[in-house]
C-alpha cells in the first residue's frame, strides 16, 4: 500500500479544550486515542494568532512576513510553494476538504497570464491543493462571500428548500413560533441549530473526504480536512447544544491587574466590542455551551473516520496530523476572539501520527519540545521521502522528535500579527505599515515587540496565567534584552531567496568558475590566466588564447 497523509485542522480550536490536553469536562476519547498513538505536541504555536495568515503558514512552511499573506483576505503571492508543489512531483495527490481561507493573487495571476480555470490556475487559486470540495465556512447572505453549491444541494437534497441554508438552517435556530434566530448572534448560541447533526457542517464534510479516499484507491494522496468549526457562528445541532452547561465550563482567566496601566495595544484590543460581549458572563456561559458542544461533534466524526481508515485497511500507511489554526480568547484575558498572543489564542493543539516503526518508541509521548505551525509541511514532506529544502521552507521536520533521536528542533517559537486592517490601528493613530506585533517565546519568557510601543514580557514560569506584564518593569531589562537579541537574530534569517539552494551555491567553483565561462575578470595578462588554471585545477587545460 502507498503512503497517506490525513492533515486534520479544526478552526480556532483552543489547546486546552481537549480532554489529552487537560480539559476536566470536555471529553474527546476518539482525539485522545490519536495522541496515544502518536506525539503530541505540548508546546505549539501559530504564525499569526489569525485565521488567513496562520494557514498560508502552514500552508508554505514559510513565517508570515517570509510568505507576505499578513491579514485574512491579503492574497498569498503567485510563486510561493504550498504543500501540494512539494507533494505533487512525487506523485503525491494532494487535495483538499473543507477551509484554507486562501485568497488568490488573481492581478499576479493576469500578469503571468494563468488562466483561473486552468489546471495551473487553480492550483495556484486554491492554495496548491486540489479542490475536492473547498469550503471556508462563511457564508452569509450576500455577494462578497460564495456560497458552496454542493452544501446548498444537500440540504435540499435533505428537504430544506431556503435560499441560504448554510445560514438559515445549519447556523440559525428557531424559536417556538416558528421565528428564524441566526445563530451570528451570541444571545442563541445555547440553542439548538435547526439542521440535524447529520446535516451539520462538520459531518458532511467527513463524509467528503472519506468519499475522497474511496475515490483516490491505490493512489498516494494527502487530504487536508480542514473543519469549519468550532469558529463562529458559535451554534450547534442537537444533541450537542446542551451537553456541556455552566457547571462544566472553565471560570476565566482573568484578573483586575491586567486592565491597570496595560499595554496601549492590549488595552486597545480590549476594547473592542467582541471583547466587551466576552466579558458578558451570561453571554460566555451561552457560547461555551456551543463552543464545547462543536467540539464534541468534531471528536465523535473523528472517531467515525478513524473506524473507517481501518476498514479500508489505511492505518498502518497513514501519517494523520491533528491541530487547529489559532485558539479563541473565549472571554480569557478580558478578551474575545484572537489576534493577540496569551496561550489561549497563539497555542494550539499539535498530534502527529507517524504509522512508521521507526515511531513505534515514542507512541503516547507528550512532548514539551517548541513546535510551529510551519513545521508540518517538512513533517509531511519528509514522511513522502521528499528531498529536505530549507532555503524554502523554514519550519523543521519533526521525525527527530517523533523517532525518537531529539529532544526539540528549536530553541525559539515566533508568531506575527499585523493588526493594520483593525479599527485598534486607527484608534491608536499607528500608520498602517507600523502595525505589526511579534512575539517570540523561548519556552519561559514570551516577548511581544510592538511597532512604535513598549514590548510586552511574561514570565511563563513563574505566571503560566499571563496576567502580569514585565515589559515596563525595569527589574526585567535583561531578559528583555535577551529576548530582543532573539527577535534580531530571527529577523536577519534570508527568507527571499527561494530559487537557489545553500548546497547549490555552495558547490560553485568560487576561483575559477567565471574564468571557465569566459568572464575574466582581474587578469591582467593570458598566462596569469593560465597560471590561474595550473594552481587552481591542475587537472584542466588551460582555456584557448583569447584575442
Amino acid at each position: 500500500m502507498p503512503k497517506n497523509v490525513l492533515f486534520i485542522m479544526c478552526d480556532q480550536l483552543r489547546w486546552d479544550y481537549l480532554s489529552c490536553t487537560g480539559h476536566p469536562h470536555l471529553h474527546t476519547p476518539h482525539i485522545d486515542r490519536l495522541a496515544a498513538r502518536g506525539v503530541l505536541f505540548e508546546r505549539t504555536y501559530v504564525q499569526s494568532p489569525i485565521c488567513g495568515p496562520s494557514r498560508m503558514s502552514f500552508y508554505t512552511g514559510r513565517y508570515v512576513s517570509s510568505h507576505g499573506a499578513t491579514w485574512n483576505n491579503i492574497p498569498l503571492k503567485v510563486g510561493e510553494m504550498t504543500l501540494g508543489d512539494h507533494l505533487r512531483p512525487l506523485g503525491i495527490r494532494t487535495a483538499l476538504c473543507g477551509k484554507t481561507h486562501m485568497t488568490a493573487d488573481v492581478e499576479g495571476m493576469r500578469r503571468l497570464g494563468l488562466a483561473p480555470d486552468s489546471e495551473i490556475g487553480v492550483l495556484v487559486s486554491q492554495c496548491g491543493f486540489e479542490p475536492y470540495e473547498r469550503d471556508d465556512g462563511l457564508h452569509p447572505d450576500g455577494a462578497r462571500y460564495p456560497r458552496n453549491a454542493a452544501y446548498d444541494e444537500h440540504m435540499k437534497d435533505r428537504g430544506w428548500q431556503d435560499e441560504n441554508p448554510w445560514h438559515s438552517v445549519a447556523n440559525s435556530a428557531e424559536d417556538d413560533d416558528g421565528n428564524i434566530l441566526s445563530g451570528w448572534f451570541m444571545e442563541n448560541a445555547d440553542k439548538p441549530a435547526r439542521a440535524a447533526d447529520e446535516e451539520s457542517e462538520t459531518p458532511y464534510i467527513t463524509d467528503r473526504a472519506m468519499e475522497f479516499i474511496r475515490e483516490a484507491g491505490d493512489t498516494a494522496w494527502c487530504l487536508h480536512l480542514s473543519y469549519i468549526k468550532p469558529h463562529w457562528p458559535y451554534i450547534v445541532p442537537a444533541p450537542y447544544h446542551d451537553m456541556y452547561g455552566p457547571e462544566t465550563h472553565l471560570a476565566p482567566v482573568r484578573d483586575a491587574c491586567e486592565r491597570r496601566d496595560a499595554h496601549p495595544v492590549y488595552d486597545a484590543f480590549m476594547q473592542e466590542r467582541v471583547s466587551k460581549a466576552f466579558c458578558d458572563d451570561q453571554t460566555r456561559t451561552k457560547v461555551l455551551t456551543a463552543y464545547m458542544g462543536l467540539i464534541k461533534q468534531i471528536d465523535d466524526q473523528i472517531g467515525r473516520l478513524m473506524a473507517f481508515l481501518d476498514a479500508q485497511g489505511l492505518r498502518d500507511d497513514t501519517m494523520i496530523v491533528f491541530t487547529s489554526d489559532h485558539g479563541d480568547y473565549l472571554g480569557d484575558h478580558w478578551m474575545g476572539e484572537k489576534e493577540l498572543f496569551h496561550d489561549a489564542s497563539a497555542r494550539i493543539p499539535l498530534i502527529v501520527v507517524d504509522p512508521s516503526p521507526e515511531a513505534n518508541a515514542t507512541r503516547g509521548l507528550r512532548s514539551a519540545a517548541l513546535a510551529e505551525a510551519i513545521d508540518v509541511v517538512p513533517t509531511i514532506l519528509s514522511f513522502f521521502d521528499g528531498t529536505e529544502v530549507p532555503h524554502i521552507l523554514e519550519g523543521h521536520a519533526l521525525q527527530p522528535i517523533l523517532h525518537g533521536h531529539a529532544d526539540g528542533v528549536r530553541a525559539v517559537a515566533v508568531s506575527e500579527y499585523d493588526y493594520s486592517m483593525r479599527d485598534v490601528r486607527r484608534r491608536l493613530d499607528v500608520a498602517v505599515r507600523d502595525a505589526r506585533l511579534t512575539m517570540l517565546f523561548d519556552g519561559r519568557w514570551k516577548y511581544i515587540f510592538a511597532e512604535g510601543f513598549r514590548p510586552m514580557l511574561y514570565d511563563v514560569q513563574t505566571d503560566p496565567d499571563e496576567l502580569c506584564d514585565l515589559g515596563a518593569d525595569p527589574a526585567f531589562a535583561k531578559e528583555r534584552a535577551q529576548m530582543e537579541q532573539h527577535f534580531f537574530d530571527w529577523s536577519r534569517r534570508l527568507s527571499q531567496r527561494t530559487t537557489r539552494s545553500d548546497a547549490w551555491i555552495a558547490e560553485r567553483d568560487t576561483v575559477l568558475g567565471e574564468a571557465k565561462a569566459g568572464i575574466l575578470i582581474g587578469y591582467r595578462t593570458e598566462a596569469e590566466l593560465r597560471e590561474a588554471f595550473a594552481e587552481g585545477q591542475p587537472e584542466n587545460k588551460a582555456p584557448q588564447k583569447v584575442s
